[in-house]
């Protein structure tokens, strides 16, 4: 699979009795949309390919249920993964590695905490330009000791983690780098998204795009070419073409490589 930690996170959970659940399992994919039948046939067999065993077959024992707050944790293992495997791959350069911290310690970003202390008493400036560009994105990796005008560090990725995707989360993710490409002072950070979302056609929704998202990385991706492939409608299989065959979708396992090598 593409995440070293992923099992830890990914599962089949019990099916809430108020839950539209299309198949009527009794348990379901913690990253399915129970009320979409693609999304959890492709996200079941995820699983199995993952080796854990769909419980909703007769005589099948019931799993252990993952975590109740994947989505946070997914962004604590991201950081903890990013932050022993980058100075392992690349040793000559000094990372670190947050989260949630605002992109205003960070060289390209910095005059933007002056924005912030202009307006903290200026309720009609405030008003007028807003606070957007105030982004805490989920993990960020800087590049300590490199020269620049302030002591502040360069931001060298910053990285979106959403266990699955919705549309509001697509709109905030595209929202958030756009600021980030129109305000910065330097060069542009790498901007990703690491998800586990199973339906092709969502991944889409963000895999697509002119620029706001540079790449994104799937928990998952060997097992999903394989589900998608085996019992993906025509509209998923030709949604996962597109995305992977133009490089928009990747395996998470090359996260890592990609941002040493950068």
């Amino acid at each position: 699979m593409g995440m070293p930690f992923g099992t830890d996170l990914l599962g089949w959970k019990r099916s809430g009795k108020n839950s539209k659940n299309k198949l009527g399992w009794c348990w379901v994919p913690n990253t399915a949309d129970t009320d979409n039948v693609s999304s959890l046939r492709i996200a079941g067999l995820v699983l199995e390919y993952l080796g854990c065993p769909n419980p909703n077959v007769a005589g099948a024992p019931d799993p252990d249920e993952p975590p109740s707050n994947p989505g946070g944790l997914l962004e604590t293992q991201v950081a903890v993964d990013l932050a022993t495997e980058l100075p392992r791959l690349d040793p000559l350069r000094q990372w670190e590695v947050r989260k949630g911290r605002s992109i205003v310690n960070y060289a390209q970003y910095q005059h933007l905490a002056a924005i912030d202390r202009a307006i903290a008493n200026d309720p009609n400036l405030r008003v007028t330009l807003g606070t957007d560009y105030l982004i805490k994105p989920d993990v960020l990796v800087g590049l300590l000791g490199t020269p620049t005008l302030s002591d502040h560090p360069w931001l060298h990725a910053a990285l979106a983690c959403k266990w699955t995707i919705r549309s509001d989360r697509v709109q905030n993710i595209r929202h958030e780098n756009g600021n980030m490409i129109r305000h910065r002072r330097g060069r542009l950070p790498h901007l990703v998204t690491v998800t586990a979302e199973p339906l092709p056609t969502r991944l889409a929704a963000i895999a697509r795009g002119t620029g706001e998202v540079d790449a994104t990385y799937h928990l998952a991706y060997p097992a999903m070419a394989k589900a998608v492939k085996e019992v993906g409608t025509g509209e998923q299989q030709d949604a996962w073409a597109e995305v992977t065959e133009q490089g928009r979708l990747l395996d998470y396992a090359e996260l890592a490589v990609a941002l040493a090598t950068w």
